[in-house]
């Protein structure tokens, strides 16, 4: 085995899949087995130049493990949570005002009693109500209520869990109403800094095209709203809008301009400084003031770090080429931060450089023809990861980058830049460069706003397997290799598992079931062979969460789901009902039933009507017909046949409308899957109600840790006794489970699944 360079990119490659091992495990190995592994694998990467590749991989793997075991030592013990603390410290970043919310990241610098194990955590919070203006880099004194990261777990979904990880999060919480709440200390530093310039731009504007300019001079993406996101996610642009890797490069070679002219002035200088080496340091310098003033974002860091690394060679004069500056800035990048590789913007940014330069080595003028070159390389490489971390592609992409990349790194940007850096020195000198930088930007956003209502502009895809996305490397690798090579051809079929994947298709008679993780909530999806119905879609909170746009669509995306043959909304309390207009938006079922048929123009659901999808009956219990709208008691009560066994899904009604449906339609209530009525609250699943369903599966949609407690301990302890398995999304996340041929699937819960170390039942 041939001596590997022990920073070069063999190494750096074999450091980054130990990290991305780590990440893998369902558990983390103790830390002194961890200690003992990393200083194995550092000393047989500095003494065993034949073994550097699997010495890399080994420490990387131990090193991550660490770095992953500090970060979840962070989280705050079970003891603080759901209690009254009181703190005090910094707002860090941009507070983030909602419709009746503020959220921001707040660093503990002073508590007491058990509080004090706070000091020096972060913590993500949210001041509900009227609260005061929370001004950047402000000292608060605040009492707060904390838990534990917790998120909703759903195929495709955001795992907040493991933002919380990557962030360093050791709690989320809120403020509590209390005369302990007090500012200490007006607005400052940096964050600060960061607040005023994005209020100048906006003062200079007075116009929505402000927002354009608070994100790619400053990384403010506060002011873009969701329609904004959905015309860069459909038009593959959204990694232009907030401050990128090269924005930072832009701003080093600005610096390094400068210093040349200034050594033109003072030609002297250089007798004590030779001028590369000044323009080096002062390239470093203003990337490093850059990435400050952009709120150390994680993608500036990476870049400084990069740039950083790519600089050493001009300090020590010592000739780099471009594959060894890749190199070191990974190294630099998973030693200084292994938790980076937790994000898509480490695989994004690295693998984008990493192919370009091995696909366009020679390329260095400027032209359309490496223009088109590079963006192919970037759109055809880049594809699998999209898919992988966002289940989506938009096929407008390349056209779309093709424009907008010279046009906002060419112009926007440096007018944004030129502004920023001139308001910094006399507020007024930046206005012309922001309105002009504003202006050059509405005119792209027209034109990507008429691109992304094209038809099939942005594709949805399944969430893909390992295999699937494997395969679609293997083909882009092929893809790009150099002409000539017989077969390119057969490349593309590679792709083919990622982009139409082979679905299972269920047999007739056959039903799969997902009660979907939507927190405090509910939301079941019920497939057929050809057919799938959605009963409710989970809660909406004002100026926060819509769990329909965050948590139900995204299910139903990754799961393949492309039509919704009918909705069904048992009643309109928010926890079923909030997130319903999302979940209408992106699917428009072909039925929409109701108990209010007011709220959608909806057809009402009525006792004893129903329909047969592939050998599968979908029958309504209750409400009967002309009965009045009750809010719980008239929640529609659905059963589903399918061949052998069934499902009841009862809404939220009360053990009133439970004594009447077991008086009136009791044969009909027995079901071998129970959706608990009203999230096992005290006034639903009465004894005689359970007898009458007589099911061998309970499932409970239900929040981990909600404000209502449920469910009760005496309701789920009702369902015990009857010899009832219980399980609920609290502890499971999203729950699957099959019907049909006389038997039901055992459930399976989504956080066992991929279980992670960062993941907690």
């Amino acid at each position: 085995m041939a001596a590997s360079p022990p920073l070069g990119i063999g190494v750096a490659l074999a450091l980054m899949c130990g990290v991305g091992f780590a990440f893998c495990l369902p558990e983390l190995p103790r830390s002194l087995l961890s200690w003992c592994l990393a200083g194995v694998g550092l000393l047989a990467w500095i003494a065993l130049p034949r073994w550097r590749w699997f010495a890399a991989c080994a420490f990387g793997l131990a090193w991550a493990c660490l770095h992953g075991g500090w970060a979840m030592q962070q989280r705050i013990p079970p003891a603080l949570e759901g209690v009254d603390v009181v703190v005090q410290g910094r707002v860090s970043g941009l507070p983030q005002s909602g419709e009746r919310s503020l959220r921001f990241d707040f660093v503990v610098d002073l508590a007491a009693g058990e509080a004090a194990i706070l000091v020096g955590k972060r913590l993500r919070l949210s001041w509900y109500g009227s609260a005061p203006e929370v001004a950047a880099g402000s000292r608060w004194r605040l009492q707060l209520r904390l838990k534990r990261p917790r998120g909703v777990q759903n195929p495709g979904g955001f795992d907040f869990e493991r933002h919380a990880l990557e962030r360093r999060l050791a709690a989320t919480g809120y403020v509590r109403e209390s005369r302990e709440n007090r500012r200490l200390q007006g607005g400052g530093g940096i964050d600060a800094e960061r607040q005023r310039l994005s209020d100048v731009i906006a003062r200079s504007m007075a116009s929505p095209r402000a927002r354009f300019v608070q994100a790619l001079a400053l990384g403010d993406t506060r002011a873009l709203d969701e329609r904004d996101w959905e015309v860069l996610r459909a038009t593959g642009i959204a990694h232009l809008i907030a401050i990128s890797g090269f924005h930072v490069g832009l701003v080093a070679g600005f610096g390094a301009l400068l210093m040349r002219w200034l050594y033109r002035l003072r030609p002297r200088w250089g007798l004590r400084l030779p001028l590369p080496q000044a323009a080096a340091w002062a390239a470093l310098a203003c990337a490093g003031g850059y990435t400050a003033l952009a709120g150390f974002a994680l993608p500036t860091v990476r870049t400084w770090l990069m740039l950083a690394t790519a600089l050493v060679a001009v300090l020590s004069r010592r000739r780099f080429d471009a594959w060894q500056a890749l190199a070191l800035s990974l190294i630099a990048v998973l030693l200084v931060d292994p938790l980076s590789v937790l994000g898509a913007g480490f695989w994004l940014s690295f693998l984008g450089v990493g192919w370009l330069l091995w696909c366009l080595p020679h390329e260095r003028q400027l032209s359309l023809r490496n223009l088109v070159g590079a963006q192919g390389v970037m759109s055809l490489s880049l594809l699998p990861l999209t898919v992988w971390f966002f289940g989506q592609a938009s096929i407008v992409g390349p056209l779309a980058n093709l424009v907008a990349v010279p046009w906002v790194s060419g112009i926007v940007v440096p007018l944004a830049l030129i502004g920023t850096a001139l308001s910094m020195l006399f507020e007024p000198l930046g206005s012309p460069f922001f309105i002009a930088s504003g202006g050059v930007m509405q005119g792209l956003w027209w034109g990507m706003e008429a691109m992304s209502h094209w038809r099939g502009a942005l594709a949805y895809l399944p969430a893909p397997d390992g295999v699937a996305f494997a395969l679609a490397v293997l083909g882009a690798f092929w893809l790009l290799l150099p002409r000539g090579l017989p077969g390119k051809p057969l490349a593309a079929v590679l792709f083919l598992p990622l982009l139409w994947p082979a679905q299972e298709r269920l047999q007739p008679g056959v039903a799969e079931v997902w009660l979907l993780d939507v927190g405090q909530g509910l939301s079941v999806l019920v497939r057929t062979h050809d057919h799938a119905l959605l009963y409710d879609a989970g809660p909406a909170y004002t100026g926060g969460l819509d769990m329909g746009d965050a948590a139900v669509v995204p299910a139903l995306r990754a799961l393949g789901v492309s039509r919704l043959d009918a909705y069904v909304e048992s009643h309109g309390d928010n926890d079923h009902a909030g997130g319903s207009d999302a979940v209408l938006r992106a699917y428009a079922p072909g039925r929409i039933l109701a108990s209010d048929p007011a709220r959608h123009a909806a057809q009402a659901c009525v006792a004893a009507e129903g329909w047969e999808w592939d050998g599968v009956r979908f029958t309504f219990l209750h409400p009967p017909l002309h009965f009045p709208y009750l809010k719980n008691d008239s929640s529609c009560v659905l059963k589903v046949e399918a061949a052998g066994s069934s499902l009841l899904l009862p809404g939220d009604i009360s053990d009133t409308i439970e004594a009447r449906l077991v008086r009136e339609q009791g044969a009909a209530l027995r079901a071998d899957v129970l959706v608990v009525p009203h999230h096992g609250s005290r006034t639903s699943s009465s004894a005689a109600f359970l007898a009458a369903a007589g099911p061998e599966q309970a499932l409970i949609g239900v929040g981990h840790r909600n404000r209502f407690d449920l469910p009760r301990p005496d309701i789920v302890q009702r369902y015990v006794d009857a010899d009832i398995e219980v399980s609920d999304t609290a502890t499971s996340g999203a729950i699957r489970l099959r019907l049909g041929h006389d038997r039901i699937d055992p459930p399976s819960a989504w956080r066992k699944v991929m279980p992670r170390f960062w993941r907690e039942e």
